[in-house]
This record gives structure tokens, sequence and C-alpha cells, in this order.
């Protein structure tokens, strides 16, 4: 990792979340990390508050780096990939975080054999524990898919998928963050209601949303067997569970991950 560098096309949130993670977690040096931003401003400002060189030219980014990650929009993807297409190597590493754009989009437009990855990452990953979803494209070696898979690892944790399946990921992981933060403000605001000071709602609400993720995850537990652990006959938790059943918030849920990832197969086309 001391000879890899990584390129950032792009530094908005996103970007800058992997970047802190990965700076955070010392897999990487600040020097092998790199960004580029169109505007002059921006980019001193990128460069300020994160430490690491920001370029102003695509061209220049991807002429130093060995991995070139786009954190683009989508619908910028083709001309971003365009405008770097003669600078690719097949000894160079194209990874794209764009929502509804395929490997295979990508390569088309290359025009050679640079190999292309494919991740739906999360914000999370600022404060590593972000969730990767990464599939490979038809010239990625098993090495490069283990590097990356790694990589993310860094600032959370990644698993390999195939790509049909990634706007379902980006349904639930990628906007999941946002769902997540919805829940928690809706929490927090019930027990102002019942008259706590927002700050103690807000840390109660977190914690408990991070503890009970937690669980499942380190215990293998289903949520449902988690969920009965926690529910006495004619106590509080299930008068509760009886209202959020009423207004069909597991439905709810479940459409909102189902819409998301259908927006995301629309981006693509």
């Amino acid at each position: 990792m001391n000879k890899v560098k990584i390129g950032f096309i792009g530094a908005g949130n996103m970007g800058k979340a992997i970047i802190n993670g990965l700076l955070n977690s010392n897999f990487i040096s600040r020097d092998n990390i790199l960004a580029s931003e169109i505007s002059k401003q921006i980019a001193e400002k990128v460069s300020s508050e994160l430490g690491i060189t920001v370029f102003t030219n695509n061209k220049e980014l991807v002429k130093n780096s060995d991995i070139i990650i786009l954190c683009v929009k989508p619908h910028f993807i083709q001309t971003v990939i365009e405008s770097i297409k003669d600078c690719l190597t097949e000894n160079k590493l194209i990874i794209s975080i764009a929502a509804g754009i395929s490997t295979g989009f990508i390569e088309k437009i290359i025009e050679s054999k640079i190999p292309v990855i494919r991740v739906m990452p999360n914000t999370p990953a600022l404060v590593g524990e972000g969730m990767a979803a990464v599939c490979k494209g038809q010239y990625v070696s098993d090495e490069q898919i283990k590097f990356v898979l790694e990589l993310f690892s860094k600032v959370g944790r990644s698993i390999e998928i195939q790509e049909k399946l990634i706007n379902a990921v980006t349904g639930i992981s990628g906007s999941g963050p946002a769902f997540i933060y919805t829940i928690i403000e809706a929490l927090a605001d019930g027990g102002v209601k019942l008259g706590l000071p927002k700050n103690i709602a807000l840390e109660l609400a977190a914690q408990t949303t991070l503890g009970s993720a937690k669980m499942v995850l380190e215990t293998g537990k289903h949520p449902a067997i988690l969920k009965d652990e926690v529910t006495t006959p004619g106590g509080t938790t299930i008068a509760g569970l009886m209202v959020m059943e009423e207004n069909k918030v597991r439905s709810v849920l479940s459409q909102t991950v189902q819409e998301a990832a259908r927006v995301a197969g629309e981006l693509g086309k």
C-alpha cells in the first residue's frame, strides 16, 4: 500500500466519507490519496480540509493514480470517462460508486480491456461503519476484487455480490442511512413529546439503533427472535409493536427499499 496511489474523481459527501475513513483506518498514507475537483476554489477547500493533493484536471489525476474511484453523479459518468479514457492503461483499475451505472456501460465507453469494479458504499464509512457491496466487470482479476474488498473493509464491512442484485443493495444500504436517520429522529421526537430533552432523546434513539444492529450482526440471531426476546406478554414493547403493525410500518419500510432500488435502476437507462 506504500506504493499504490488512489485517486478520487469527485470529493463530495461520499468521496470525503471514504477518504476520511481510509485515513482514519491507517490503511493508506495521506500522500497516496489524491482527488480532483473541477473548480479551483473547491479543490483548494478540499485539499485544506483533507490534507491531500487535489487536482483540477481529471487527466492529471488519472496519470498519477493506480486506482481511480469515480465519485460523481450518475449523469456525469459518461462525460468523465470519455474525458479520461485516453489516459487509461490496463494496469490501472477503475472503481465506480455511481448508482445505476453498470460495469458494462463503463467498459463500453472505455473501449479497451481496463478492469472496472462497481461498488455501492454508504456514508457511515466516515466513522468506520460503512457497508459496501462490490461486483466485478469482465476484465477484473481475483486479486483485484480481493484488494477492493479489503480496501472497503477498512471503513466498515464489504461483500461481493452479483451485479444484477446491486440495485437492491442501493435500496437497503446505499440509501438506507437516510431511512435509519428518519427512524432515529422519529423515535427521538416521541421522547421529546413525552418531555425528554432533545439531545437526550436523540442519544437514546441513536445508541439503541446502534446496539440493536450490533446484536443482529454479532449474535447471528434472526431479528424476529431478538424482537421476541424484548417482548413480554401484556408489556410495553408489544403495545408499541401493535401500533407499528396497525400503521403498516413494516410494509412501508419494505416499499421504501423497493422504490429506491427502482429509481437506481432507472438511473442507468
